[in-house]
């Protein structure tokens, strides 16, 4: 209760900064950035992009109810199911993040081995990318209305699964309202030298990297931040080439929430949230040294589909993804044998004294 009280204050602190930037952004000069109503705006789109993500994916888990947990424990002992598994249940819980905390949860309770976890951990990266699809598409127009039918339905369906429907809708409004706030609000930058210079030195690999990993650590959401970059593509201020190493940052990033679950865990648990981070950093190596071609293979394939730059991103994620998912899934056995040797069983110490009752008995039995 504590929780989602928190988070209805967060809720309405954001509607509160939104519309405090909505009233007094246009008080700065013609021409100057009124930089407090800027940050305003950005953190409340972000709260409100964060809570409508949190409210989506509350009510798809009510709607699956406890099967996911049972579907999870069983059906992974097969790596390819595993997979399909991960992806599945991660695209209903929009969180990779959340899995590979529920993994470590199911580890440490003993329902699954390590060595089931790893089709699961592979197959939530692929799960995760559904979000930054849905919000490519450019819905943000129709952000209230969403809301408006989310919180009619919610309200006034009297089926349990009618109202979890309606907070997947309003939730979904809510992400896509948070999303339009945050565009509002980056329009003055389009035309401001500093920011569009920072952005192209981003174009530099081991700095997007950095930024994307140091970004999506501090935010806990690889979704809200692959947000921000579709919102940077729709307004033009981000290229493809400096979109896809932030990309692959918010991937290794986004490891931070399993590896903060799994302190005080069991050795076991812990290899979970460790192969989690050896997955994503062994694939974003195979990736950041090629950018420009695989931005040029991005736009062939978008290129069909008369995609921009916003699409491309979302794209880049997804086959990343599905790249490292396809590439290690069938040596599985050589990385389990990996984490093994990073994070070893703990060696029983010997024991090299004796109670002294024992000890008495043993030294009596060996006097000659």
């Amino acid at each position: 209760m504590l929780f989602k009280a928190i988070k209805t204050v967060i809720l309405v602190a954001a509607v509160i900064v939104s519309t405090t930037h909505l009233v007094f952004a246009g008080e700065a000069p013609a021409g100057e950035i009124s930089w407090g109503m800027l940050i305003i705006g950005l953190l409340g789109g972000l709260a409100l992009f964060i809570y409508g993500m949190e409210r989506m994916s509350e009510g798809m888990q009510k709607m699956a109810g406890n099967r996911m947990r049972s579907i999870l424990a069983a059906l992974t002992h097969n790596q390819i199911m595993g997979l399909t598994v991960g992806a599945f249940i991660t695209m209903i819980i929009q969180s990779s993040s959340a899995t590979t905390v529920m993994l470590v949860s199911f580890v440490q309770a003993g329902l699954m081995s390590f060595t089931q976890s790893l089709g699961v951990i592979l197959g939530g990266g692929i799960g995760a990318t559904v979000t930054g699809q849905l919000i490519a598409f450019k819905l943000t127009d129709y952000a209230l209305l969403m809301i408006f039918i989310g919180a009619v339905i919610r309200m006034f369906a009297k089926q349990e699964r009618m109202r979890n429907v309606g907070e997947i809708i309003l939730g979904f409004g809510i992400l896509f309202y948070g999303m339009k706030l945050m565009s509002d609000t980056m329009k003055p930058l389009r035309d401001y030298p500093a920011f569009i210079d920072a952005l192209r030195n981003l174009e530099n690999p081991l700095l997007g990297l950095l930024v994307g990993i140091l970004l999506t650590a501090l935010i806990q959401s690889s979704g809200a931040f692959i947000g921000i970059l579709i919102v940077l593509a729709q307004h033009h201020l981000i290229t493809l080439e400096a979109g896809i190493p932030l990309v692959l940052g918010s991937n290794i990033g986004t490891c931070v929430t399993a590896g903060l679950a799994s302190i005080g865990t069991s050795r076991e648990a812990k290899r979970v949230a460790l192969a989690h981070v050896v997955f994503k950093i062994v694939g974003v190596l195979l990736f950041i040294f090629w950018v420009p071609a695989f931005a040029g293979l991005i736009r062939t394939i978008g290129a069909g589909l008369s995609s921009g730059t916003a699409r491309d991103i979302a794209n880049a994620h997804t086959i990343f993804n599905i790249s490292i998912g396809l590439l290690f899934l069938p040596v599985t056995t050589l990385f389990n044998r990996l984490i093994i040797a990073i994070l070893p069983d703990k060696p029983v110490a010997p024991c090299t004294s004796l109670p002294p009752g024992i000890s008495m008995i043993v030294r009596f039995s060996i006097r000659p």
